[in-house]
């Protein structure tokens, strides 16, 4: 038993030839579509003559489905023509079965999911008037009423428009997915670009943060050793002390912010990163400053609150570039 993954699978490689060879899917249509016609010129109704113009009926369906190879390029050429071989086939007394319509019914199936809904309306309409108009005073279909001459054809006809128009419809439904698909892709692409160049403006601010403060309080503890060297050995040997921390501190701050970039969370083994500077590190920085012999003075009002790692990160990182700048 052939399953659905199979069935799909088949559709698929018809679909993929039918794209890959058009020509021969038109020629074997219009071969299947001109053999019906003509097996339909044959049929009567009981105790019914058929007309005498046998090969009459072979050139005009020959000519509709001779046409039909062109649908693709003029569907509404290909509409005309085959609806006036078929009003002229029923007018000579042929009857009007769904054999007969069938080059018809695929020009109006393919005129329908090639052109927009406006010149489908126009033509369906009069295809149908001239294809009706022609049953209801041919006189194969004396034996038949009124209605049953009317509504054969209008089912009959209104039947390919309707699928063409579900086919056009369900096209125009698959091109706008993949164009949102296409578009989605586009945006995913556009927004990993930009955190990536927010993620690098973010680095290059942290960098510049952490190179211009310790810089900044290395040399003034350098300058301040320097001039106390001579006066006061102990306060520059505590400076010299201190200046190994703040050098200290700052390889672990840049090697911890060049770890962003090197880092693979999915590597085994990877060590932690350390967690970005608060605050709670408030008082290491004000000691350092103060090695320095810079004068500083914290004051706390209220409760403190525990904050959010990026606001704990901007109000330490605004303190310390207010103590460099000083």
């Amino acid at each position: 038993m052939i399953t659905s993954s199979q069935e799909r699978r088949y559709a698929d490689r018809l679909e993929e030839f039918a794209v890959r060879h058009p020509f021969l899917v038109d020629l074997a249509t219009v071969l299947a579509l001109l053999a019906c016609a003509t097996f339909g010129a044959s049929l009567t109704l009981p105790n019914a003559d058929p007309p005498d113009q046998d090969k009459t009926a072979v050139a005009l369906m020959g000519v509709s489905c001779l046409v039909l190879l062109k649908h693709r390029a003029y569907p509404r050429i290909a509409v005309t023509v085959t609806g006036a071989c078929t009003v002229a086939a029923v007018s000579m007394g042929y009857l009007l079965t769904p054999l007969l319509l069938a080059p018809i019914m695929a020009a109006l199936y393919w005129l329908a999911t090639l052109t927009e809904r406006k010149t489908t309306r126009v033509y369906g309409i009069t295809t149908l008037v001239g294809v009706i108009g022609a049953a209801v005073v041919a006189d194969s279909m004396d034996h038949l009423s009124l209605l049953l001459r009317t509504i054969g054809p209008f089912f009959w006809l209104m039947l390919p428009l309707a699928a063409g128009n579900m086919t056009r419809l369900r096209r125009a439904y698959l091109q706008a997915v993949q164009a949102r698909a296409e578009h989605a892709e586009r945006t995913r692409e556009e927004e990993a670009r930009l955190r990536v160049t927010e993620e690098r403006v973010r680095i290059a601010r942290e960098l510049h943060d952490v190179v211009a403060h310790h810089m900044a309080l290395a040399n003034a503890q350098a300058g301040t050793a320097a001039h106390l060297a001579l006066t006061n050995p102990e306060q520059t040997k505590k400076i010299l002390t201190d200046l190994t921390g703040t050098t200290s501190s700052a390889l672990r701050e840049l090697k911890a912010a060049l770890g962003l970039l090197r880092q693979d969370d999915d590597a085994p083994g990877a060590p932690p990163l350390e967690p970005s500077p608060g605050l709670a590190r408030l008082p290491e920085l004000v000691s350092a400053c103060r090695s320095a012999g810079l004068a500083v003075t914290v004051t706390t009002e209220g409760e403190p609150q525990p904050l959010s790692p990026g606001v704990d990160l901007t109000a330490y990182r605004i303190v310390q570039e207010a103590l460099t700048n000083v």
